[in-house]
């Protein structure tokens, strides 16, 4: 198939490398450039992302968050100039889930496809191509593009209609913000009351406790390997749009904010581009303690 993808990150080039290494031709655009090492096994490069609509069937989109989507899609130069009817436009990024929704009738009202795919699973599983993926769209457009997806990711699930996906993706970040924030609690309580960290989350793998969280950002919190990853500043993007979306439905999300603030302590302490384990970081300046390390 004539694929396209903007956005060539830390995601978006191995899972652009995973549509390529299955035979399909890829036309690709980055503010950073393509890497060699897509265009080396014959990705086109492309000056805009206008160009690469020109070029693809269905155009892949991970870019960092919504004003960045909106950019890529109706900038002068973006997606929508360069869309014929009948085209596919899939968005991979976390961004606003009310958002979507307008993207997805301005894509659509050009005879096109809209689909929100937002991803879980971080940079080792976009090389693994083990990502979640959670999508809102139509049955017809899910059944066109999910081959590709599966060159991508597992766990692929068709949540409902457009931004359903990226509902479904905040919904993710709010439990996953919550689980690396009681991790680093638990470990930090049990550092700072003198037992080894390494071996109660070894103790606690085994019991009712374990968790994916526990297993890896457990160990990078006793490690203090911090390089993303998958930065701060964006789950904080993405805990932003959970509480903003709570607003709007009259909803309490107290941990989700507690979360959030924890993230923000640590941006304001350098972190922005820390891991997202690296929220141990904000409780142990408030505790005066650190799980490992000096």
């Amino acid at each position: 198939m004539k694929l396209g993808f903007i956005g060539l990150g830390i995601m978006g080039t191995p899972m652009a490398g995973h549509l390529l290494a299955a035979g399909h031709e890829l036309a690709a655009f980055s503010r950073s450039g393509v890497p060699a090492a897509l265009t080396d096994k014959g990705t086109q490069a492309c000056a805009s992302a206008r160009e690469v609509a020109q070029q693809a069937d269905i155009i892949f989109i991970m870019v960092p968050d919504t004003p960045h989507v909106a950019a890529v899609l109706f900038d002068e130069d973006g997606v929508a100039a360069g869309l014929d009817a009948g085209k596919t436009v899939v968005d991979m990024s976390s961004i606003s889930p009310i958002a979507t929704k307008d993207f997805a009738a301005r894509i659509n009202a050009l005879g096109c496809e809209y689909l929100d795919a937002p991803v879980s699973g971080g940079e080792v599983g976009a090389k693994a191509a083990s990502l979640t993926i959670m999508v809102g769209a139509s049955a017809a457009g899910f059944e066109r593009v999910k081959p590709l997806f599966e060159l991508m990711g597992k766990n692929i699930t068709l949540v409902g209609g457009n931004g359903d996906g990226q509902t479904c993706k905040v919904a993710n970040q709010i439990i996953v913000a919550l689980n690396i924030e009681a991790v680093g609690e638990a470990l930090l309580f049990a550092a700072k009351a003198g037992a080894d960290p390494a071996k109660v989350r070894q103790a606690l793998m085994g019991g009712f406790a374990a968790s994916r969280i526990l297993e890896v950002h457990g160990e990078r919190m006793i490690k203090r390997t911090f390089d993303p990853g998958f930065r701060i500043e964006l789950h904080q993007k993405d805990l932003n749009l959970a509480l903003e979306g709570a607003r709007a439905l009259g909803l309490s999300l107290p941990h989700t904010a507690s979360a959030q603030q924890l993230m923000s302590s640590c941006v304001a302490n350098g972190g922005a581009g820390w891991d997202h384990s690296a929220l141990v970081r904000a409780l142990e300046i408030a505790g005066n303690h650190q799980v490992a390390g000096n």
